[in-house]
């Protein structure tokens, strides 16, 4: 009983944590402030992943997207623009826009949870062994992840050659 209510009290903690800094990275005006904040964002879905028991999937949230994104965001930022920089506030018809776009999200995301009939699966676990998924990770076939690995990195390569060539633009 006790570990259920202590899974229960660190599952609200990390859900907390989530969307406090998801709010704090979409909010700041400070742009380093805001990869900060990313990078707890990442930090807490690694402790979800842990409380799951899905160790090797939290060590690559931490090891990818908490270490290696971030700090190529934040390299992006310190070579392309002032630290110091803060953004302007947003006009109050783009903040109200925001706001319906994020609300209607929640609204189609929620509907779809509580009427979507959850069945549980009837198959058997996959092993989960380093052979098994240094297989999977090598494969790019039914179960692979090869063919996922590099599209993402094609779009994080398009996505910061983007921010760098937006960040050095000349303003007329």
């Amino acid at each position: 009983m006790e570990a259920i209510l202590g899974n229960q009290v660190m599952f609200i903690l990390f859900s907390a944590m989530i969307v406090m800094f998801s709010i704090l990275t979409v909010t700041s005006r400070r742009i380093l402030r805001a990869a900060t904040f990313l990078l707890f964002v990442l930090l807490s879905t690694a402790g979800l992943y842990f409380m799951l028991n899905y160790q090797f999937l939290a060590a690559v949230q931490i090891t990818l997207y908490a270490g290696g994104i971030v700090v190529l965001i934040i390299f992006s930022i310190l070579l392309t623009s002032h630290i110091d920089h803060k953004f302007d506030r947003v006009p109050a018809q783009k903040l109200i826009m925001g706001v319906i776009a994020a609300g209607s999200g929640i609204a189609l995301s929620l509907t779809t949870l509580l009427t979507y009939n959850f069945v549980p699966a009837n198959q058997e676990p996959i092993s989960v062994d380093m052979n098994t998924i240094g297989k999977s990770l090598l494969n790019y076939g039914d179960h692979g992840f090869v063919l996922p690995f590099e599209v993402i990195s094609v779009l994080l390569l398009a996505a910061i050659v983007a921010a760098v060539v937006i960040a050095k633009r000349k303003k007329i």
